[in-house]
C-alpha cells in the first residue's frame, strides 16, 4: 500500500474526496479567488478545479472541515454551484458523511469486557 504523505491537519482515516458541479458562466477571477481561499482551510488536502468538465474536485479531513465551508466560499466569491437533481442529491450525500465521520472521530470505544472503573484488582 502507498503511503502518501497529506497536509497539516490531514488524517488519512478521515481523508474524503469531494467533487462539485459548477454552473456556467464562471468569472475566472472570483473562481480562482474562491479556490485560494479554499487551498488555505486547515484540513484541506487538495483542490483542484477542472475547466473542461467544469467541476471542482477536492479532498479534506472531515473530521475538522465539511463541504459547506467549501461551499459558503463559492458562494461569498459568486461561484455558483449547479443545482441539478443529481448534485443536490449527491451534497446531501456529502453532508451527511461528514456529519458521520465527525462524531465517529469524537466516539471513544468502549467495551463491555473492560474491567469497570471502580473496581480494582
Amino acid at each position: 500500500m502507498k503511503h502518501k504523505e497529506h497536509r497539516l491537519g490531514v488524517s488519512e482515516v478521515n481523508l474524503v474526496k469531494r467533487q462539485l458541479g459548477l454552473r456556467k458562466p464562471i468569472i475566472t477571477e472570483k473562481l480562482n479567488a474562491a479556490v485560494a481561499e479554499i487551498d488555505e482551510l486547515y484540513g484541506l488536502d487538495n483542490v483542484v478545479f477542472h475547466g473542461s468538465s467544469c467541476k471542482l474536485d477536492f479532498s479534506y479531513d472531515a473530521s475538522r472541515l465539511c463541504l459547506q465551508c467549501v461551499e459558503d466560499i463559492l458562494v461569498k466569491y459568486d461561484v455558483p454551484i449547479k443545482q441539478d437533481w443529481w448534485t443536490r442529491l449527491k451534497e446531501g450525500y456529502y453532508l451527511f458523511v461528514d456529519q458521520n465521520v465527525k462524531v465517529n472521530a469524537q466516539h471513544e470505544p468502549w467495551s463491555c469486557h473492560r474491567v469497570p472503573p471502580h473496581t480494582r484488582r
